[in-house]
């Protein structure tokens, strides 16, 4: 079966799975961010944030996992403040909005709209339109190393994202086979950031730099399991994600830099959408136009409902195009992961292992087929680079895991250098007192950088982080304040040793009218 029959068959299962779900929502976890705030009300947050660092950068962890907010320059700082109103999901209907601003020193841009966005919901159907902060399926944003698509490493990308965002029954067979999935369309901000990025290289030395590039997502998901009835649950799904459109300074096989676009109308979203060949250069004519790539997810959960401690296991497996898209070659790639949560103790609450190895890539070999050889090769991927699209980044952070480095680890290129990477990782939680948290994360990874430009010796990296985070209570009750100290510690060749400090002051509250 041809790729894009493949391709045009999973879609019309999303499309046919969203359609028999019921009209039933699940209930929202508690926000722990919103403290006692009811759900109806306007709540608002503001923020003041410094780092001071010595050595080459601000350490790993201070920058990563931040939505874009951390800066690799050292000594930075930042105000932000927000307005929200988050949705209901217990109800029938709810809407939703929020806006958040920040400004700083020795950050990407003085000024940004980090969030702007508005969102409703119908029983079980959801609309977001706007930039909001998102993270990945699956892992715990806050111990995890991140989702192979979607970490929250990145700035929030501007779409229209429709679907359902939450589990709901499929009708008729009493909670035990659940739905969920979205469409998505947006825009990347970086254009300007992009070009005065490249800029210090000179036109021979510097291939491209993408401009107003176009964003494609979507995802679905099964659950098999009532976990009201009996603890044990499956979870299996897809995600997929497509730059295309805008245009692109491109380096031909002669050496010839060269302005091409990529296709735009109805007929690059239809590409996008369902991803097939097409293009102005021949590699996206021989394989698919755009920067696509995605991952399957898998999760194993047990969850006693009368218990205070759950577990589950995870594994997601990446591709590039189409190659590991299906079982056509060994799924070597991929992210393991095991997640507990601890019976209530003063110690550890949470603790998060994982295991990355991204090193096959499909192998060294790569053949695009001839008539004189009519054998098609899919290796050498080249795990979050395009030769159009540069890198599956956003203002330079890695929109994927940040373990494969992000573009502003280099000097003006807007590739990632180390995607060939094998990763350990570790994050736990606790709470000591009613008053005071913690959490800290420990990465070791060894990189070989990539297919193309390997490394001449393996490079490696350990970074660190510990975090305490104060938040007294009134007499009376919440106070809305909150402390936050950040220890963060870099060491080996891959990125250089550093160390620093992040302190933050939180303030939170709601309107009341």
């Amino acid at each position: 079966m041809k790729f894009q029959t493949k391709t045009i068959y999973l879609f019309l299962l999303l499309l046919s799975s969203l359609s028999i779900s019921s009209l039933s929502a699940y209930a929202q976890e508690e926000d722990t961010h919103a403290g006692s705030f009811r759900l109806d009300s306007i709540r608002w947050a503001g923020e003041f944030t410094a780092s001071l660092s010595a050595g080459k950068n601000t350490p790993f962890w201070l920058v990563n996992n931040t939505q874009g907010l951390g800066s690799l320059k050292r000594n930075n700082l930042y105000l932000r403040a927000g307005v929200f109103k988050d949705i209901d999901r217990s109800n029938r209907y709810s809407w939703g909005a929020g806006v958040d601003l920040v400004g700083g020193y020795r950050l990407l841009s003085p000024f940004a709209i980090h969030q702007l966005y508005g969102e409703i919901r119908y029983r079980c159907l959801d609309l977001m339109v706007g930039q909001k902060e998102m993270t990945g399926e699956i892992s715990n944003p806050r111990l995890a190393s991140g989702n192979l698509l979607y970490s929250g490493n990145a700035r929030p990308i501007p779409q229209i994202r429709a679907g359902i965002f939450d589990y709901a029954d499929i009708w008729g067979l009493k909670g035990w086979l659940a739905v969920k999935g979205y469409l998505a369309f947006g825009m990347m901000t970086d254009s300007k950031w992009l070009e005065e990025w490249t800029r210090p290289q000179s036109p021979d030395t510097q291939a491209l730099f993408p401009q107003n590039v176009k964003y494609h997502s979507k995802g679905l998901w099964l659950r098999n399991g009532n976990p009201d009835k009996f603890p044990l649950t499956f979870e299996a799904g897809i995600e997929m994600a497509t730059q295309f459109g805008g245009a692109s300074w491109y380096k031909d096989v002669n050496g010839e830099i060269k302005w091409v676009e990529g296709a735009h109308g109805w007929k690059g979203f239809w590409h996008a959408l369902v991803p097939q060949p097409g293009g102005h250069i021949a590699a996206e004519q021989l394989n698919v136009e755009g920067n696509f790539m995605g991952n399957w997810n898998f999760v194993l959960a047990w969850t006693p409902k009368d218990k205070d401690w759950s577990v589950k296991a995870y594994y997601q497996h990446y591709f590039e195009d189409h190659s590991m898209l299906y079982i056509e070659y060994p799924w070597r790639d991929g992210l393991w992961g095991v997640e507990g949560k601890l019976p209530r103790n003063p110690f550890v609450s949470r603790i998060v292992y994982e295991f990355l190895y991204m090193k096959d890539q499909t192998g060294p070999v790569y053949w695009d087929h001839t008539n004189k050889i009519p054998v098609q090769i899919s290796g050498r991927d080249n795990y979050y680079n395009h030769m159009l699209y540069a890198s599956w980044q956003h203002w330079g952070m890695i929109i994927g895991n940040p373990l494969i480095l992000s573009p502003l680890y280099n000097n003006g290129s807007l590739f990632t250098r180390s995607s060939r990477i094998i990763g350990n990782h570790l994050g736990f939680e606790g709470e000591p007192t009613p008053t005071i948290s913690y959490r800290v994360l420990a990465s070791y990874q060894r990189s070989w950088g990539t297919y193309t430009a390997p490394f001449a010796e393996v490079a490696n990296s350990f970074n660190l982080l510990a975090e305490v985070n104060w938040h007294p209570r009134k007499i009376a009750g919440y106070s809305g304040w909150e402390g936050r100290a950040t220890f963060g510690l870099d060491a080996g060749d891959l990125i250089g040793s550093s160390l620093g400090i992040r302190i933050s002051i939180i303030k939170r509250g709601k309107f009341t009218f």
